[in-house]
């Protein structure tokens, strides 16, 4: 057996990972360049990606520079038919709200701040509770009551994992209250 690039998209790009890749509509194999559109992530102000919704069609992210350069309580970056992919920025002093998802796990991971999570079984006893700062991945298992909230002075940046997706395509929530407002709807 032999390596073929074209064949097995196995070719390490030398700065932030893969390559992209792309067959366009007759297979032909294509690979776009680093400073291309279609390349990973690149904020507004740099002519790439805005931040929107890019669900049910390959896409791939830098997540932690969007995460980073999101500015909404939650905008949701990827919605499929089994997943959905969120970015949140909460204030300080700020929290996701007490909540709980009947039928969807949560993961959320830090990529930039510090805060606390709590989780339990019951709205009145959260016996969970972990300090979280960056790189810090948390998983919520379906049914279980969670909040996390911002414990610094700078903004939490975060993303979400929903399975199944949660919000519908396209949910950009500017605020707290916004979205708030929005699931009473």
């Amino acid at each position: 057996m032999y390596y073929d690039p074209y064949r097995y998209p196995y070719y390490y790009y030398p700065y932030y990972g893969q390559a992209p890749y792309y067959y366009d509509e007759g297979g032909a194999f294509q690979e776009r360049e680093q400073n291309h559109q279609y390349h990973s992530f690149r904020s507004p102000h740099q002519g790439g990606h805005s931040l929107k919704d890019q669900g049910r069609k390959p896409y791939v992210v830098n997540i932690n520079e969007a995460s980073k350069s999101n500015n909404t309580f939650r905008t949701a970056l990827w919605t499929g038919e089994h997943l959905q992919v969120t970015l949140m920025s909460l204030r300080p002093g700020e929290d996701i709200g007490l909540e709980r998802h009947p039928d969807v796990d949560q993961f959320l991971r830090i990529e930039q701040g510090q805060g606390v999570v709590q989780m339990g079984r019951r709205k009145d006893n959260l016996r969970f509770v972990r300090n979280v700062f960056d790189d810090s991945a948390i998983m919520i298992p379906a049914g279980t009551w969670h909040n996390l909230t911002n414990t610094g002075n700078n903004p939490l940046k975060l993303y979400s994992i929903y399975a199944p997706p949660n919000h519908p395509f396209g949910t950009v929530h500017r605020t707290k209250a916004e979205a708030m407002a929005a699931e009473e709807h």
